[in-house]
């Protein structure tokens, strides 16, 4: 008889879908474990939050653990998981050593999220000014971590293409211990555009992102002091709204409604709101991965003004569903055509259908990913032993952290 294979997944937060796409991304995988068997605990030190998902809705086990803390070995060891998901490499480098000592035949995966090294770096260049080169890594702190954290575990999922690319040819990582995962979604059809609202139902540009993001709120200082001016000189009578979870003060002090400038808070719902809008702004200047909220607006059949590190990876070799650009002048004008020329803007629609139909399906990537957990489950000692970096690093990590982690435990409890 078969037993119900155990996943125990250790979230950095708890998953907020409404919040971040990280939280949707969560819910897309705890979704493709729960429909293939896994029975899931979901544990994180994180404090909850009034926007936390409920996770025993989907059937998932929710349990609050503490860093530091050898209690964490306790409820692993009665748990006993075939399959430890990280979420984040920091919660690797906390939780891992623990992992491997107490349940050493556990498959261990992580979830990179996006490569935070690569996000880093980009934004050090963008602040010091100058352009961002792939070297610019290996001399990145956190890449050190994060490299180190992949190397540990015996799968990582890695959302973007070029991410996967950077990770071998700059890394120079074995591919067997990396899985390329994208957001993963439904099939549209060209009939999903009928039940949608029309170009003459919708009005107004709009921005959505949770503000905590360090990108979302440099995206929104960029559109407020620099490209909004062009489009309002082109086009008097336009409105942004910008919705994001998590709005500082300093967010909220770019409100602005003599120029149209609004800024909305967190959204109630979205999807909503990105269905409503003709447009989504997404002048990103520096970041990593996927942006959640430019395959929403896909989803949502909204055409969207984006830069290149925006569509980053997103797209394959198909047409975008809007325009991409890094010029200013350019961006603002293609924003105003887009907003007011309905047949270009039905292209676009149409264009982002293919996009997510080519590029995010659900069943194909879920497909594949079960299939390589269960063959990893069947001979992860053949796995590790050709993943030898790793295990060195797990020899030495394993002391290091693992005594660090005692010490605070001990310097705690005096």
């Amino acid at each position: 008889m078969n037993h119900t294979k155990k996943l125990l997944i250790i979230g950095f937060v708890w998953p907020e879908p409404n919040s971040s796409a990280a939280g949707g991304r969560m819910m897309q995988l705890i979704s493709i474990f729960a429909t293939n068997g896994f029975e899931i605990t979901f544990a994180s030190p994180a404090l909850d939050s009034d926007f936390m998902v409920d996770l025993k809705a989907f059937g998932v086990e929710k349990r609050t653990i503490e860093l530091n803390n050898s209690s964490f070995d306790d409820f692993i060891m009665a748990l006993n998981p075939d399959v430890v998901l990280f979420d984040r490499f920091m919660i690797e480098e906390q939780f891992g050593w623990r992992v491997s000592e107490n349940c050493p035949k556990a498959i261990r995966l992580l979830d990179t999220e996006d490569l935070h090294c690569l996000r880093t770096a980009r934004q050090k260049a963008f602040k010091e000014n100058r352009t961002f080169e792939v070297h610019d890594l290996l001399s990145e702190e956190v890449a050190k971590r994060e490299i180190a954290s992949i190397l540990r575990c015996d799968l990582s999922f890695i959302i973007s293409e070029f991410e996967m690319d950077l990770l071998k040819d700059t890394f120079k990582i074995d591919s067997n211990l990396l899985h390329y995962l994208p957001f993963l979604v439904d099939k549209m059809s060209e009939e999903n555009l009928q039940e949608l609202p029309s170009f003459e139902e919708r009005k107004n540009f709009v921005f959505i992102g949770n503000f905590l993001h360090e990108p979302n709120w440099n995206t929104v200082q960029y559109l407020k002091e620099t490209i909004w001016g062009e489009i309002k000189k082109q086009f008097p009578e336009a409105i942004l709204q910008v919705y994001g979870a998590y709005p500082s003060q300093k967010v909220l002090q770019l409100h602005q409604p003599k120029s149209g400038f609004f800024i909305m808070g967190r959204a109630e719902d979205a999807n909503e709101i990105v269905k409503n809008a003709r447009i989504v702004l997404a002048p990103i200047r520096f970041g990593a991965g996927l942006k959640g909220k430019l395959l929403e607006a896909m989803q949502c059949g909204t055409p969207s003004a984006t830069t290149t590190i925006g569509s980053e990876a997103m797209h394959g070799n198909l047409p975008w569903n809007g325009f991409i650009t890094d010029d200013i002048q350019e961006f603002a004008k293609h924003a105003v055509t887009l907003y007011q020329n309905e047949n270009l803007w039905k292209q676009a629609q149409k264009n982002g259908i293919a996009i997510v139909n080519e590029c995010y399906q659900k069943n194909k990537y879920s497909d594949e990913l079960i299939k390589t957990i269960n063959s990893l489950l069947n001979d992860f000692e053949n796995h590790r032993l050709h993943n030898f970096m790793g295990s060195l690093l797990e020899h030495h990590t394993l002391k290091s952290t693992k005594y660090m982690a005692k010490w605070i435990e001990a310097k705690n409890k005096n």
